[in-house]
């Protein structure tokens, strides 16, 4: 997700920007801009930034302020309806909106919402808010900045927000900073907004700060201004942004995401050595952990796996057919390098399995002696309700069966995983949220009925 102010190629800029953050998503992407007249434009289309956008598209983007997106879906049908960012027109003024993250109450808010008369033009979470900024009473007479706080204190789950009108952009953050959005200057004083700091680099733009848990920062021609959709804010980032999503040259709250896991390698050696020849990382979000486990162990970091260029991240491919496909098409083993070596084999995490077997059993196909698989992050127990593709306890390996049986079923010489502990420690983060790893929740959840469940999940599932 990336928003500009103040650029005379917002269009352009915007390009970049979500062509830097394509591992986020690959099945659409949009842009819309805004012109000096105010008035909104939208492209957007299925597939990546460069297959969707072409000079000719973006030439036809004007204006100096836009917002993008790139759709990585976790709720609603994969269809062009869906991708984002949705524009909206409206008697009180156009504007659109793009958004990371997942709404836990959206089932719950859309029914209220239908039966009072909203018509809903796609089937994801993100229009909710559209829907209940303009819910709000008496909306002609106060700012927007109002609307967009009585709207997003209605939402539970995580998310940051852009929203987009014809003279301004809102940068909007949940309490618990689930997910990352951080403010960058660009040098002719103008400002962008990004899911990831790598894009500042691209863009020729510094880093200023990170958007607060619970902010809303407004960016207009007067700069920026901070209000606060709620008193109870908390620094609580999805660990899976530190341990697959983000991008290793990007910095999340302080903390660079390479160093972050290259650390949890040097403690994954502590807490599991190994007796082995070498050590070999999956390309490409493992690579920082196995080099931080061959400089703790003295090992030999090796390029065992070599990732082909243009084959996408599996564990984000939008089937399981398409993510078994993937594995073949995208990994191959140096076998030169592999052969009659015992192998530290290290990955970022386990989910459904598919993708470990598979990579044990090309490496024994290319002749390592022995493969033991470390993994850079805690067992993968329970559904995610934030924005990770992991909707049900049925297709997560370590749900079912302890850790010596995911061995025997991955075919490894032995497995060990990083422990809950390790992974705060590596970055030194006391409050991170490991839900999908300890069932602990950070926000209530919403079942059939609107029946809230619990928080922790442990005993239950």
């Amino acid at each position: 997700m990336f928003g500009i102010f103040g650029s005379p190629d917002a269009a352009g800029m915007t390009y970049y920007g979500l062509h830097s953050m394509q591992h986020r998503g690959q099945e659409g992407c949009g842009i819309v801009t805004a012109d000096d007249s105010g008035r909104l434009c939208c492209i957007k289309g299925e597939g990546l930034v460069h297959e969707v956008f072409d000079e000719s598209r973006i030439s036809r983007l004007k204006g100096s302020m836009a917002i993008g997106h790139v759709r990585y879906a976790t709720t609603g049908a994969g269809v062009i309806e869906n991708v984002q960012p949705f524009m909206f027109r409206h008697g009180t003024g156009d504007f659109a909106l793009a958004h990371n993250g997942n709404l836990v109450n959206y089932a719950q808010l859309r029914s209220r919402l239908e039966s009072t008369g909203s018509l809903f033009q796609t089937s994801s979470d993100s229009e909710i808010l559209a829907h209940l900024i303009k819910k709000v009473p008496d909306r002609r007479k106060q700012p927007r900045i109002y609307s967009l706080i009585e709207a997003l204190q209605q939402i539970e789950g995580a998310f940051a927000f852009l929203v987009m009108t014809s003279n301004r952009i809102y940068a909007c953050r949940d309490s618990n900073g689930l997910r990352p959005l951080s403010l960058g200057l660009l040098q002719n004083g103008g400002y962008v907004v990004a899911s990831e700091t790598c894009v500042f680099d691209v863009i020729g733009a510094t880093f200023l700060r990170d958007v607060e848990p619970g902010e809303i920062v407004t960016i207009d021609r007067h700069g920026l201004r901070s209000n606060f959709f709620c008193e109870k804010c908390r620094h609580a980032m999805c660990a899976m942004e530190y341990v697959y999503f983000s991008r290793p040259d990007s910095d999340i709250e302080g903390r660079n995401v390479h160093s972050y896991r290259k650390e949890s390698g040097k403690l994954l050696f502590d807490e599991a050595p190994a007796d082995a020849d070498i050590v070999v990382g999956v390309p490409d979000s493992s690579l920082s952990a196995a080099m931080g486990y061959a400089e703790a162990s003295g090992l030999p970091y090796e390029m065992g796996l070599i990732k082909s260029k243009y084959v996408g991240r599996t564990f984000i491919a939008p089937s399981q057919e398409l993510r078994d496909k993937g594995v073949r098409m995208k990994l191959s083993a140096v076998k030169s390098v592999v052969k009659d070596k015992r192998v530290v084999l290290i990955d970022d995490s386990i989910v459904r399995g598919t993708t470990s077997m598979r990579i044990v059993r090309m490496l024994r196909e290319a002749g390592a002696s022995q493969v033991h698989v470390r993994i850079a992050s805690a067992p993968l127990r329970f559904p995610c309700f934030y924005g990770v593709d992991i909707k049900s306890r049925e297709e997560l390996i370590s749900a079912h069966h302890p850790v010596e049986e995911v061995r025997a079923m991955i075919g490894a010489d032995s497995l060990c995983f990083l422990s809950e502990d390790g992974m705060k420690a590596a970055g030194c983060l006391s409050d991170l949220c490991l839900a999908c790893f300890d069932g602990k929740y950070p926000t209530a959840l919403h079942g059939a009925n609107n029946k809230i469940i619990k928080r922790s999940l442990c005993a239950e599932l």
